[in-house]
């Protein structure tokens, strides 16, 4: 059996592959998908990340193989923007997990991370004795602001940010066209999270959630990447908004590379510095880049239009 230090660097590898509609499994040359179109070898020793979406199987051999060669599998919604599960990736240590939680668990580091999340997204200081409830506040003052800065720019009326996940037709476009959005980067920030070893449950400033980590990291984002591309394209009023929403975050983050930064992002907010850079000795959960989706269309195809389903907005303003 092969180990982890013979594979190669996640650096090396292609960043994602999605899949949808098809089936994918093991025969004695590797793993291939199958799917009306055909059949495509897959090239397991360079994925970094596997993401299933809707229509797709999977066999027991193929988990595995994909499990003994340190690739994540993600089971998303349609186009990768919600992810429902995953498997354990290739972070093999339990270090940044551990020093997750003692920041977490101690109310002084606590709160000195929630003043670092507050500061990293408004480039403003805050005394030091700032409790997190003070930070809700003004976090949430700032995050209007920017809603009523894009309304204003794209010359959309704004009564305020309202929507309902069980009536989704309900709200207007820049609602919907906020919620599809949030729910993509929530989608990508979860991904990074559990593919760079930590807990997506222990937030700082959002807690009791199971994805608390997941909406304090995506709000390090939101103001400057969700709000004026869901606005900009509410104002457009496309045929598809939600379609319309998901193809524009695909492509923006991938121009902003989100997933390269998001753990150099992480470590700067936490603190933590050297405690949790990668050993030369380990192939740790590294944050896979964002890959033109270029790369597996010859398998994808082009999408087929998803309904909205629910979001991961419930942690956002």
């Amino acid at each position: 059996m092969r180990t982890l230090h013979e594979l190669p660097r996640f650096d090396d590898r292609w960043e994602f592959l999605y899949l949808e509609m098809g089936r994918l499994d093991q025969d004695d040359a590797g793993l291939y998908f199958e799917n009306a179109q055909g059949r495509v070898a897959v090239p397991i020793n360079q994925l970094s990340v596997v993401m299933l979406g809707p229509g797709t199987t999977v066999t027991h051999a193929a988990t595995k193989a994909l499990s003994q060669n340190a690739c994540l599998v993600a089971w998303t919604g349609q186009d990768g923007v919600r992810m429902y599960a995953h498997s354990t990736g290739a972070t093999h240590s339990a270090r940044r997990l551990i020093k997750q939680a003692e920041l977490v668990c101690d109310p002084a580091s606590r709160d000195e991370v929630a003043r670092r999340m507050y500061r990293f997204r408004f480039a403003e200081q805050v005394p030091e004795d700032t409790s997190i409830e003070v930070l809700r506040g003004k976090e949430g003052f700032r995050v209007r602001q920017a809603y009523r800065a894009a309304a204003e720019k794209f010359g959309i009326e704004w009564s305020g940010r309202n929507y309902d996940p069980g009536n989704w037709n309900v709200a207007d476009p820049v609602n919907r066209a906020l919620s599809t959005a949030s729910a993509c980067l929530n989608g990508v920030c979860h991904a990074g999270i559990v593919a760079a070893g930590f807990s997506p449950g222990l937030g700082f400033i959002h807690t009791g959630k199971m994805l608390s980590f997941v909406y304090d990291v995506a709000d390090l984002y939101k103001t400057d990447l969700v709000v004026p591309l869901a606005f900009e394209l509410a104002a457009k009023e496309p045929e598809n908004l939600e379609r319309a929403v998901r193809m524009e975050c695909r492509q923006r983050f991938y121009d902003f590379s989100l997933m390269g930064r998001l753990l150099p992002d992480i470590r700067e907010v936490l603190g933590a510095g050297d405690d949790l850079e990668e050993s030369a000795d380990e192939l740790e959960g590294r944050v896979i880049s964002l890959a033109d989706r270029a790369r597996s269309r010859d398998i994808l195809g082009e999408p087929e239009q998803a309904g909205p389903g629910r979001t991961l907005e419930e942690g956002g303003q």
